[in-house]
């Protein structure tokens, strides 16, 4: 498959922007400038940013915990972004959700989810809206290797194949759950292999790879809108981070996470446009400086929003259905 430059610099655009925001966040939570748990992306953004370039506005996706990577490529603003990271009103869900549980429905963005596996019935749901309304909406579910343990992975596979419903299940596997490794939580070398249970597609790819990943998800993606169903992507990638931010990852061997360093999405991405012509080294440190001025700017826009005023910490709570069920 040819993918044309445009595409390319867009997906090097969005991998560096998820690297660089990620990194100061990193920053900011040391500086105790962010609060709560924060789990990182750096070193899976080809995965994110692979499977979002197929996607159009309207299309739906379903996040995790470590979620920022998903929101950025699929077209999330940074500074609401980052100013809900610092609990501002001005951030996406009015510095209520924090760093796990962004959304933006206006962008197709069900939102992150602190509860693992939380993100396979909602992502069902919302292919299940699309069929029924007649429309070619997809949605994908990013979700990680420990959450294709969890009963809701099998009943949404389930019920997504039985009904063939337009939706994509992405599994990026960074061979952890926490501090617990793959092979000793599971008995199968490839999630993938599950998807033949419910009679549907599965496919393992290269998750640091990502013009492997891109391709295989645009396949994945247009057997969905064209309604075929539900397809299985397990993403062989590796978070660079601990778990979250003060994890000491004592459990991961040295030499392991060397091998993984030199796999890193974005140089792979970098060395692949320098050696075939399609961006000089000085365009592309030119997006990297756009992209860090970017990301101040957002610090910037953060740090000087106001907080949510006390009565704010009712609001939002209940439904109009909820309330006026209450009120009587």
């Amino acid at each position: 498959m040819e993918i044309s430059r445009e595409v390319l610099l867009d997906m090097y655009t969005r991998m560096v922007k998820i690297r660089k925001f990620e990194e100061r966040v990193a920053e900011l939570f040391a500086q105790g400038k962010v609060l709560g748990f924060v789990h990182l992306y750096i070193g899976e953004e080809a995965v994110a940013v692979g499977v979002c370039e197929n996607l159009k506005e309207e299309d739906y996706i379903t996040s995790t915990h470590r979620g920022h990577g998903h929101l950025i490529a699929k077209g999330g603003d940074l500074k609401y972004m980052m100013a809900e990271l610092f609990g501002k009103e001005t951030g996406y869900c009015k510095g209520k959700g924090g760093s796990m549980h962004i959304a933006d429905a206006t962008k197709g963005i069900l939102g992150a989810n602190g509860i693992v596996g939380g993100g396979f019935p909602i992502a069902a749901g919302a292919a299940l809206s699309a069929k029924m309304r007649g429309i070619d909406q997809v949605a994908v579910c990013f979700f990680g290797d420990g959450a294709s343990n969890q009963a809701t992975f099998h009943e949404a596979l389930n019920i997504a194949s039985i009904w063939k419903l337009p939706v994509v299940f992405v599994c990026e596997n960074n061979l952890y759950g926490i501090s617990m490794r793959q092979d000793r939580h599971q008995a199968i070398k490839d999630i993938a292999d599950r998807a033949v249970g419910y009679g549907i597609p599965g496919v393992t790819v290269d998750g640091n790879d990502v013009l492997a990943v891109y391709e295989v998800a645009k396949e994945a993606i247009n057997r969905a809108r064209n309604g075929a169903g539900p397809t299985l992507v397990e993403c062989k990638t590796y978070r660079y981070r601990g778990h979250f931010e003060g994890d000491p990852t004592v459990y991961r061997p040295k030499e392991e996470v060397e091998e993984w360093l030199a796999k890193d999405p974005i140089l792979r991405l970098t060395r692949y446009i320098l050696d075939n012509d399609i961006a000089s080294e000085k365009e592309l440190k030119d997006i990297e400086a756009k992209i860090i001025e970017e990301v101040e700017e957002a610090v910037k826009f953060a740090e000087e929003s106001p907080y949510p005023k006390e009565e704010a910490a009712v609001e939002d709570v209940y439904t109009d259905i909820v309330e006026e069920v209450r009120v009587r």
